[in-house]
Formats: C-alpha cells, structure tokens, sequence
C-alpha cells in the first residue's frame, strides 16, 4: 500500500458547505492506494481525504494512466472519506448545478495538479512494489451513525437526527496481510457523512473518517483504507458542531476505530488463491425535470428520440473468488437501497463503495420524495424511479455476470508511505 500526503500547506478554499477558506490544519490528509493482482488482472483501489469531485476529473486521471502506462480504467476505484473540511479538486460538475453559489470562485488549478500527480505516482508505486500477500474478509458493527433526514410533525424533512430512520451499521472489512501472517492493510467500508464539524470549522481535517483511520494505523502498524458507504442519509452521531472539541471528534476513535480494529481480530481465515473480477454497466435513468447540466458531463447525460434527458450513472463491479462482491457509484446514496443489495445478494459478502469515481448528486429511495428536503429537492439529478432501475440493474449484475471459478495467487503491495 502507498499513503501519500496531499495536505496544502497554504490556504485552500474548502468543499462541502458555504464558501470559506481554510486558516490551519487539524489533521493532515492523505491518498491511499491498495493493489491487487491475481496474476491476470491489476486492481487499484484509492481512497482519498476530500470531499467529493466531479466524474470528468475521474475521466481526465484514468485516460492519462491508460495513455501512458495502459493501465485499464476499469480496474481504477478513485473513492473520497467525504470530508467537508478539505480543498476543492478539479471542476465543479454537478456541485456546481445544484450549489453554485459556493463556487463563485476560481478552483485552484496547482493544487488539483498536485492531488492528480501524487494519485497517478501512487498507483505506478503501488504497481511496482507487488508482492504475495493472502486475503481475509469480515464484518463489524458501530453505532457511530445515525440517520439523518429529520420528520417534522407535518412530515417535513430536514437535516438533522432521527434515530427511528433506515440505518447502516455495518462495517465491512477486507484484511491484507504478508504470507508469514502480518498485517500488512486494512480495507473499512462504513457510511458516516464526514461532517462532524461544521462549515465554522476552518482547519484542513479527514473529519472522522481520517481521524478514525490514523488512530486505527497507529495502533496496528498497518495503513487502513477508509471507504465510505451509502452515507446520503447517514450522519455522524455528532455532526456539524464548530470545532473538533466541540464535535467530540476524537471520541471516533472509540465508537468507530475501536470497533474496525475488532472486526480485524475476527478475521481468522485468509487465502492467498484469489480471482478478481472487475465490471460495469450504465443505468440510464430520467434526468430532474429542469435541472441544468455542466458542459464536462457530457458523456453522463443523453436525449432520447423523444425527448426524454436522461442521466447515464455508471456502475462498477469488483469479485473476488465467490465470497466478495463489492459495487460502487458517483453518488451519495440512501442506505435502504445498498441495504437491499446486500440482502438480495448471492454473496455472502456483499459491500458498497460510494463516491467512487466521481459525484453526480444524490439518490433518495422513492418512499422519500414525498417528504422531500435537502436530498430530494436540491442536490439530486434523478426522479423517484431512479431507484428501482438501480437495484434492479445492479441486483441483475450480481446475480449473473458476476460468476467464474478461475483463481490465482493474490500479490499486493508492500507497504510504503510517503
């Protein structure tokens, strides 16, 4: 694994509430880069402390790798902790549509240079350092999220805790280690807005998945990729207070590092005969009646012969052996749908990588539009029947494109930090 720091040391205009400018640094933030190779194919997953970033940046880093180093942009995961207290990368895209009176001002080009830069030097690290390594998977449970589309007594949503919503508590784990059995990396897939602190907040800060993941690295020896999850409707227990103090930040070491670094000791079995799978497909589902869209998601939107805008969501699949099934989308989803997916799935591990390869918006169930709020009516591109083209396309993908027995020996790559 490669961890990399992308922490500006000068001062950064900070993505995910109004527009404000960073004057210090909490925690310093960083790229993580897992490869794997079973011998046939080469699979990069990265997680990075930032907020979110528009899907044409995803296009502009793969196409440089796969013109430069063929590296196949299938096999390229780029996911995001959601930290809303980190710098703006590339294009606005969407954000842009629905909030762009945060993003008045000019993105600054050297810094998203940088942050692309250190990402394609990590991934050629990470390639070039692989080595035999075995593979365990598992679960774990933390109560440090809650749902947050609050119910008025009128059934009006807002922001805010409801503790009776639709949650996801689990963690999902994948453990890494070298072929005498060391730690070599962790993998956490969990859903948790990173908004403990609140738009007050100007310090650069992974918020608590990154302060979550250094603590847990600090007491393994081991990096810990942090992936977030279908987080649309999921809120830190403490979330949006003024400052880390405040926001009882680093209490997340207990309720949720404490909790990944028990899922790790659960995992006892781990193989070094893995296959990897990777795929994907596009769902194309009706676009929001009136919605503008950015002249750079070109390739996400289309009219059909009636007249019809359509939004074009990629997919992503990634599987490993007949255990692991783990998809991904750019979007911040609500958890009753990746909910589902688990349940329904074929796999008895079943995960979902959200913000993955960029953010088109969010993506309610169908039961929440008529309550409306912050999700429904601001920052989504699609109509209620945006979920069930969803589950049903990904539902289909597990249950029949996702099956092979090929296997081979898993390499990944040795540590490394920068």
């Amino acid at each position: 694994m490669v961890k990399i720091d992308i922490t500006p040391e000068d001062s950064q205009n900070l993505l995910g509430y109004g527009a404000r400018k960073s004057n210090g640094i909490h925690d310093r933030i960083f790229h993580r880069i897992v490869a794997l190779d079973d011998g046939t194919t080469q699979f990069f997953l990265i997680s990075s402390d930032i907020c979110l970033y528009s899907p044409s940046e995803y296009d502009k880093v793969v196409a440089k790798l796969q013109e430069k180093y063929g590296i196949n942009p299938m096999n390229v995961w780029w996911t995001v902790t959601h930290t809303h207290s980190a710098p703006e990368v590339g294009s606005s895209g969407m954000y842009g549509i629905y909030l762009g009176d945060r993003v008045q001002h000019q993105i600054d080009a050297e810094y998203t240079a940088q942050v692309e830069q250190k990402l394609m030097d990590g991934i050629l690290t990470a390639r070039k350092n692989l080595a035999p390594a075995r593979l365990g998977v598992g679960w774990g449970f933390s109560q440090a999220n809650i749902n947050r589309r609050a119910r008025d007594l009128d059934g009006k949503t807002t922001l805010g805790m409801n503790p009776d919503g639709p949650v996801d508590r689990r963690i999902g784990m994948l453990r890494l280690e070298k072929e005498d059995g060391s730690l070599l990396a962790l993998i956490a897939n969990y859903a948790i807005h990173g908004t403990v602190m609140s738009g007050e907040n100007l310090q650069i800060s992974g918020d608590a998945p990154g302060v979550v993941s250094e603590y847990v690295e600090q007491k393994t020896g081991a990096p810990l990729l942090f992936i977030n999850g279908a987080a649309g409707n999921i809120a830190p227990i403490y979330s949006v207070y003024p400052s880390p103090a405040a926001g009882h930040l680093n209490q997340f070491k207990v309720l949720l590092g404490d909790k990944i670094l028990e899922a790790n000791k659960s995992i006892t079995a781990t193989t070094q005969d893995i296959t990897i799978k990777t795929g994907g497909t596009v769902v194309e589902t009706p676009r929001k009646s009136g919605l503008d869209w950015p002249e750079d998601l070109g390739d996400y939107t289309r009219t059909t012969k009636a007249g019809v805008k359509m939004v074009r969501l990629p997919v992503r699949f990634l599987k490993i052996n007949e255990e692991v099934a783990i998809w991904s989308a750019p979007l911040e989803l609500f958890c009753e749908v990746s909910n589902e997916v688990r349940e329904r799935s074929p796999f008895p591990y079943t995960f979902y990588f959200g913000y993955t390869n960029g953010w088109l918006g969010y993506l309610p169930t169908e039961a929440e539009w008529e309550y409306g709020g912050y999700e429904v009516e601001k920052v989504s591109p699609f109509t209620p029947m945006a979920e069930r083209q969803l589950l049903e396309s990904v539902i289909n993908h597990l249950q029949s494109k996702m099956r092979s027995k090929q296997q081979g020996n898993l390499q990944v790559l040795k540590k490394k930090k920068s």
